[in-house]
């Protein structure tokens, strides 16, 4: 009866159109009742102690050093080396978006800045080159979505302070996993795209290369710095992010001076506006989280999971197939912050690292920004485009297909995960 009423509430408020966060309270109201629990001090209390989060305050940093990235002209000269290095071959610009999604990835963490960055620089190229529009978009939200696996990662924060799982060890995990989906792109984008005539941007002679790269050495600084300093214990994730925020604030006022102090107002505004968003939700989720963990709906999912739970590759095929549904209707970050508490019981149960399942876990849920009806990024770059949302679902398929492949295949051989995570934890 307890899962009937958390998944009713959660349902017929989303139904009614009521803003994640708010749904989250409205469940929780709903459980309360139900356990004859209701006290409004408990739901200000947990609001309060979801947001107060050491590890929490890299969501800001982050999203400010990813709108830093855009205006500051970081986002640019990343597509400019991807440009000098491949733009020349048979469908570079597509392999061009493939490698600028990867380095933007390493950059900001966000699928939907990403996303929109990307579209609105390469599709109007692609097209006057004679790529198919709907494919061209649907390559670049692909793309986008590599974002929340490749460190810095905001997925990774979120799943991280809900799960109590090391951040930093998910990020370190997150990089081979997120270059695999980048390969997997690269992959069905010359499997789709080799029978169009298109025509190719003339080869950059080795000083136009050399250029580029020097130029976009400070961008590429970014990515090394953090990796570098998780590996060797420098910072922590929201020391990281703090980094991230002021060293690309740097290169865009003295380094590339393509960005005005100004500037900088408008773009602290709108990274706050993206982080409140997030905090509520969090906020939110952690008074749900409390009557989950209360009415012990992981125990009941966990009986509900016992034939699975002697073969945990089977359990996470079944995990897999059922976040994916979940995906289709929900935003990435409510799915992270409803299911965590739930799942990871049973995850623990069966002997599944936690690393291992965040991994898997995250790169289900970014898939779920492209999948329709929801797909956040999708829309993104459907209104970036200005193509409908019907013909950019049918040029992402071969494309969400390739990364669905590659979920599998990390379901399948775990090492592919935690072989990567030990070399870099050493």
């Amino acid at each position: 009866m307890t899962l009937v009423i958390f998944l009713g509430s959660l349902i017929g408020s989303m139904a009614l159109g009521m803003p994640i966060a708010f749904a989250l309270l409205v469940v929780s109201v709903a459980l309360m009742f139900y356990l004859d629990l209701f006290d409004a001090q408990i739901i200000a209390q947990n609001l309060l102690n979801g947001a107060d989060s050491f590890p929490l305050m890299a969501v800001p940093f982050f999203m400010l050093a990813g709108e830093i990235m855009n205006v500051g002209g970081l986002s640019k000269r990343i597509v400019n080396i991807a440009m000098a290095l491949v733009g020349h071959k048979r469908g570079g610009l597509g392999y061009v978006a493939i490698i600028a999604s990867c380095l933007l990835a390493s950059l900001s963490g966000s699928a939907v800045a990403d996303a929109a960055a990307l579209a609105a620089l390469l599709v109007p190229m692609m097209v006057l080159a004679g790529h198919n529009r709907a494919r061209s978009a649907g390559l670049i939200a692909a793309g986008g979505i590599i974002a929340p696996v490749i460190p810095p990662s905001i997925g990774f924060i979120v799943f991280g302070v809900a799960s109590g799982v090391s951040i930093s060890k998910l990020f370190l995990a997150g990089i081979v996993p997120g270059i695999m989906l980048g390969m997997a792109l690269a992959v069905a984008w010359w499997f789709v795209s080799r029978s169009e005539n298109v025509k190719t941007p003339p080869k950059q002679s080795r000083a136009e290369v050399l250029r580029a790269l020097v130029e976009g050495s400070w961008a590429m600084g970014l990515p090394i710095i953090i990796i570098f300093g998780l590996k060797f214990g420098i910072f922590t994730p929201t020391e990281a992010a703090v980094v991230a925020a002021v060293y690309s604030l740097f290169v865009s006022l003295v380094i590339y001076r393509e960005m005005k102090v100004s500037q900088l107002y408008e773009v602290i505004l709108s990274s706050a506006k993206t982080t409140s968003v997030v905090m509520l939700l969090v906020a939110a989720a952690m008074v749900s989280s409390w009557l989950v963990t209360i009415a012990d709906l992981p125990g009941q999912l966990a009986a509900v999971l016992e034939p699975f739970m002697d073969t945990p590759t089977l359990l996470l095929v079944v995990i897999m197939l059922m976040i994916i549904l979940v995906g289709t209707v929900m935003d990435m970050t409510p799915s992270i912050l409803i299911l965590t508490p739930v799942l990871m019981p049973a995850i623990t149960q069966a002997g599944i690292d936690p690393v291992y399942f965040g991994v898997l876990f995250l790169i289900n849920t970014a898939i779920g920004l492209i999948t329709p009806p929801v797909g956040t990024v999708l829309n993104v770059v459907s209104g970036v485009s200005k193509l409908n949302i019907e013909e950019i679902v049918r040029g992402v398929w071969p494309f969400l297909l390739a990364q669905l492949a590659v979920l599998f295949l990390l379901v399948l051989f775990p090492q592919l995960v935690l072989g990567p995570l030990k070399f870099f934890t050493g």
